[in-house]
């Protein structure tokens, strides 16, 4: 039978066909993406680290950028449109064959395209073994590379004593000594940095914006940086290079933001050249009022924010502002003294806004000569970058929120890891009963030789069996346990109850010192505080109003209801007659003589039952939660606090899961495959294909349900060994995982492991559920 054209096909068929050769491509696409650096033999993709990765699709070739650029035996011959970044193909396929003649002296595998450039060293390295084993290279002149024996170094202080400052990038701690991740400021003395913060700001800002974050001193601080080894590419700042990215600076915050706003159209109505117009804090600018709604009397009278006022009075430098009249002021009606419109606040221009688009590679080699020079450009001096900035940040305001503001943010994790400080060398070991942890807790705590300060070692005594655990899952269990404990009520978030025997015990002092050592430790929060409770410890409750949500008492409930939902005088009237007792009882009892006094009643009952019956609790958990200081920077940093404290931490995801964990590589092929298992399980397992859940691999390997939040120490990590069944080490955080043939095999053998390994919990109830 002789073959048809493709005519002949019904058009069901074609589009099957054409399906079919898309869908190859697409495979073929993502072959290409995954296939191997032709110098480094590594297929991983971290354009910070080993710079960008490209795949040619006409060559059958993929590079890592700065294992081209650091190459010893290759230079750039071609324009910057030629073969890769100027380097010409003909010239990457020698490299890649003088290469394949030289062994690594770190991994032993051949393809060893970079030497140390010291006359005397003969080692040779991929770059990425180079980076691992902290070796220099070199992004300017000859591109040098230094092996770890001969990198250049930084000179020690003069005097040098072991001090710490906060690197001003991270705003984490670092030891002002010089070693291969900490670098000095040359042109600051007191400033120290880490190394891969450098990197990455300098990624980010390129070369004419990269300048010290002390002093803004350039030249003297980039030679140092790339003599250190700091890649500062020829480019524009990736801020610069955003679509729009300064467009929120023309816009004008418009919004009345007083706690009574007098306007019927509500507190975003703008009406120009009226009593209705929005006037903008004068500070801040991120609060407004209607002229109407505020204390001024004209537009030219300059208006703050309550936030704003209440820094400048703590400041001592507060003076009210003088009223100034106009000519005629009496006569002069609202609309007739508006203040002018400010001007429009300018984005920044690009010092090389003709060149935004383009990354060239400095590393050319010249006609007629062998030495490689460099041919950055200089960024032209006629123009300068002027910064406009509010004289006071003041974000996310809550008008109604009586406090003080903090004019800094910070995030939760560096906060907590710089009380991390406080703790010491000294070890203190607590023997931990899972079976009764709050009671065994509490007897360890109260030792008289036990310091919050002191490094926790935990000893997990079940019978006569004594097992050294770690202090993440006790932790764990403590914080799980305090959520369900009677010290609070409330279905989600809780407020404290009342308690007297608890109360005689001190066992709310004892709660708060458990959750304060818990975050210094690097323990997990409670999740449990709710926004009034919250607001108590920070602002205090004088300055705290109460919700309906915060009351469990049904009958109380069913009281403020009653009230609440009178309609007339006489039916208020009613409900205080039915509840006069109760009234009476909480001091609450008042004459109702308007339809509007129930609010007054209602805030009033609130008050009590909330607030004014727990105050004694209140002020003991308050005493405890002062351990290591950390009242004190709740009430510094409420913002970062409140997302601790009252969320519930981030959903476990395959991308958080596989990225928390670091992999331990033994032989590539086999790693290789082991590692696709683990991915496609953790996938299967967020999809619900499994019993087991994320929650329960963390709990398996670190004995957590949720990262905490300065992280895991030591950090997570994963191995592969021929093992019949997955090993989950919770002192050191670590995964030992089966090498196995097939997938099903591996599935199988993690499903029975886990599960096994929580029933078993389960039964003891040594696993609470949070």
């Amino acid at each position: 039978m002789a073959a048809g054209s493709c005519e002949d096909l019904p058009a069901a068929s074609l589009d099957l066909i054409s399906k079919e050769l898309i869908s190859m491509n697409e495979n073929n696409l993502c072959q290409l993406q995954n296939f191997a650096c032709v110098l480094c033999k590594r297929t991983d993709d971290h354009p910070e680290k080993y710079g960008e990765k490209k795949t040619y699709h006409d060559y059958n070739l993929t590079v890592h950028y700065y294992c081209l650029l650091m190459s010893s035996g290759i230079w750039q011959r071609g324009e910057e449109k030629d073969g890769v970044y100027g380097f010409l193909i003909e010239d990457i396929r020698k490299e890649v064959n003088r290469a394949s003649k030289l062994k690594c002296c770190i991994c032993k595998k051949n393809g060893a395209s970079i030497g140390c450039v010291s006359s005397k060293c003969k080692r040779s390295y991929h770059f990425p073994c180079g980076v691992q084993k902290e070796c220099i290279f070199q992004f300017t002149e000859n591109f040098g590379s230094f092996c770890w024996d001969h990198r250049p170094v930084q000179n020690t202080p003069s005097g040098h004593c072991t001090v710490s400052s906060q690197c001003t990038i991270c705003l984490e701690y670092v030891e002002h000594f010089p070693t291969y991740s900490i670098l000095g400021s040359p042109c600051c003395k007191n400033a120290w940095f880490h190394r891969d913060c450098l990197q990455v700001q300098a990624l980010s800002a390129g070369k004419f914006f990269f300048k010290c974050p002390l002093c803004n001193n350039n030249d003297k601080f980039q030679n140092e940086m790339l003599r250190m080894g700091i890649h500062i590419p020829e480019k524009d700042a990736s801020w610069e290079l955003e679509e729009n990215a300064y467009q929120e600076l023309l816009q004008h915050y418009q919004r009345c933001d007083v706690r009574r706003c007098r306007c019927k159209e509500g507190r975003e109505y703008n009406e120009p050249d009226s009593k209705w117009e929005i006037k903008r804090c004068q500070y801040c600018g991120s609060s407004g009022t209607h002229l109407a709604c505020s204390s001024i009397r004209t537009w030219r009278q300059n208006w703050e924010c309550f936030e704003c006022r209440s820094i400048i009075y703590n400041s001592g430098n507060f003076q009210r502002p003088k009223k100034r009249s106009l000519p005629n002021s009496e006569n002069i009606g609202i609309t007739n003294c508006l203040l002018e419109q400010p001007s429009p606040k300018f984005s920044r221009q690009s010092p090389r806004t003709q060149n935004k688009d383009s990354l060239r590679s400095p590393k050319i080699l010249h006609q007629g000569s062998l030495a490689p020079n460099s041919c950055l450009d200089k960024p032209p001096c006629s123009r300068r970058l002027t910064l406009i900035s509010p004289l006071i940040n003041v974000a996310a305001k809550n008008p109604s929120t009586k406090r003080q503001v903090t004019t800094l943010k910070r995030d939760v994790s560096n906060i907590l890891r710089e009380l991390g400080y406080q703790i010491r060398q000294k070890t203190r070991k607590l023997s931990i009963n899972k079976d009764n942890i709050w009671d065994s807790t509490i007897k360890g705590f109260r030792r008289r030789n036990f310091n919050p300060s002191d490094t926790i070692e935990v000893l997990f005594c079940n019978g006569n069996e004594n097992i050294n655990g770690s202090k993440h899952e006790f932790l764990s269990l403590l914080m799980g346990h305090l959520e369900s404990s009677s010290l609070f009520e409330g279905s989600m978030s809780k407020n404290l109850s009342f308690n007297s025997e608890a109360l005689k015990e001190n066992l709310y002092y004892e709660a708060g010192r458990m959750i304060a050592i818990s975050l210094v430790h690097g323990g997990p929060p409670p999740f449990l505080f709710s926004k009034t409770l919250f607001n108590c410890l920070v602002y205090g409750p004088e300055n705290t109003e109460p919700t309906l949500e915060d009351v469990e008492d049904n009958n109380v409930i069913e009281i403020i209801t009653k009230i609440k939902s009178s309609k007339n005088l006489t039916h208020l009237k009613s409900a205080v007659r039915d509840c006069f007792e109760y009234l009476s009882q909480i001091g609450c009892l008042r004459l109702v003589t308007m339809l509007s006094d129930k609010d007054m009643l209602v805030k009033d009952i609130l008050m009590s039952h909330v607030i004014k019956r727990v105050k004694a609790p209140l002020d003991s958990f308050q005493e405890g939660l002062k351990t290591l200081d950390v009242l004190e920077k709740m009430q510094k940093y409420p913002e970062a606090f409140y997302s601790i404290l009252c969320h519930k931490p981030e959903r476990l995801t395959t991308k958080i899961l596989s990225d928390l964990f670091t992999m331990h590589m033994l032989s590539e092929a086999q790693d290789t495959r082991a590692m696709g298992f683990w991915m496609s399980y953790l996938q299967d397992v967020e999809s619900g294909e499994s019993v087991i859940t994320l929650e329960d691999i963390l709990v398996f390997a670190t004995g957590c349900r949720s990262i905490p939040p300065v992280g895991f120490q030591p950090t997570p990590s994963i191995k592969f060994l021929p093992v019949d069944y997955p090993v989950g080490s919770k002192c050191f955080n670590s995964l030992t995982l089966p090498i196995t043939n097939t997938y099903e095999e591996f599935q199988e053998n993690m499903d029975f492991a886990i599960r096994n390994a929580l029933g078993l919990a389960k039964e003891k109830k040594y696993y609470t559920g949070y």
